[in-house]
């Protein structure tokens, strides 16, 4: 199961979003926003990352308008690697090398075929361990 959530730049980029993820047979939990009254990303990053270190969750997709503020605040929360992607190849490594567990976009500057490629991408990728996970455990030691 995916959590994702949006605050009101990215509405109408989640909804494209949850209905591919749907179609491809995957279950989705939408943490909101459910209408493009203004919202505060923070308190939408919290809610999807919560879902995320509940262990319930594959990943976490968190959009804003620029998937910047959005993204810092997800990684304000220990145990989480969000990644701002713009592309399929950033989404690859995110996941390949930094095991990103929750993904950042922006919904005012990417269109819906290139957030479902870059999703694509970072679903069929995964972790490759070996030295990339000491690096993952200096990035968990500079949280305490």
């Amino acid at each position: 199961m995916i959590v994702i959530g949006s605050d009101h730049g990215a509405f109408e980029l989640k909804g494209c979003l949850v209905k591919y993820l749907e179609s491809k047979g995957q279950e989705v939990y939408d943490c909101g926003v459910f209408d493009t009254g203004s919202v505060d990303y923070p308190d939408i990053a919290q809610k999807v990352c919560e879902k995320v270190k509940s262990g319930d969750y594959e990943f976490g997709i968190v959009l804003c308008g620029t998937g910047i503020g959005i993204s810092i605040a997800a990684n304000k929360i220990d145990g989480i690697r969000c990644a701002l992607v713009n592309n399929a190849y950033s989404a690859e490594k995110a996941r390949q090398h930094n095991n990103a567990n929750v993904i950042a976009m922006g919904g005012r500057v990417l269109g819906p075929d290139l957030a479902i490629n870059i999703l694509d991408a970072f679903m069929n990728a995964s972790f490759e361990g070996g030295r990339h996970q000491n690096r993952i455990d200096k990035i968990h030691a500079l949280e305490k």
